[in-house]
């Protein structure tokens, strides 16, 4: 999108009441089902849910302003529940990364145990060599 142009409509929705501003989300959404060229990115499932939540409570003609505001606790509501979801995959990352380095270790020779304090490290076991005739 051209930046310009995103900032000048920008500046001429800031002046809007909430209610034309839906008159322009409704007139930009049929303009998006009859002319796209391509799909609009794919909106989680928290997005899609209070979009959902937002379409039917102009449908059933609830007043702009609760609207707006539903819609003020819906995107703190879904804030929150982002941020458990990133918590939870990043637990479950570090979780995985755990089980890997464990297995990783399970399957790998034992390392030699150290030797006590003032005592000589245990030399491999070399069978002794005959003595050559000379």
């Amino acid at each position: 999108m051209n930046p310009y142009v995103r900032d000048r409509i920008n500046r001429k929705l800031d002046t809007l009441s909430d209610e034309r501003l839906y008159q322009i989300l409704d007139y930009v959404e049929f303009l998006e089902s009859k002319y796209a060229e391509k799909s609009a990115p794919v909106a989680n499932v928290f997005t899609r849910f209070a979009e959902g939540v937002e379409d039917k409570l102009r449908a059933g003609g609830v007043a702009v302003s609760t609207v707006s505001e539903t819609m003020g606790f819906l995107n703190k509501a879904m804030g929150v529940l982002n941020g458990v979801a990133q918590t939870t995959m990043t637990v479950a990352g570090d979780v995985v990364n755990a089980a890997k380095t464990a297995a990783d270790q399970v399957g790998a020779p034992p390392a030699p145990a150290p030797a006590a304090p003032g005592t000589q490290p245990a030399s491999p076991a070399v069978p002794p060599t005959p003595p050559s005739a000379a």
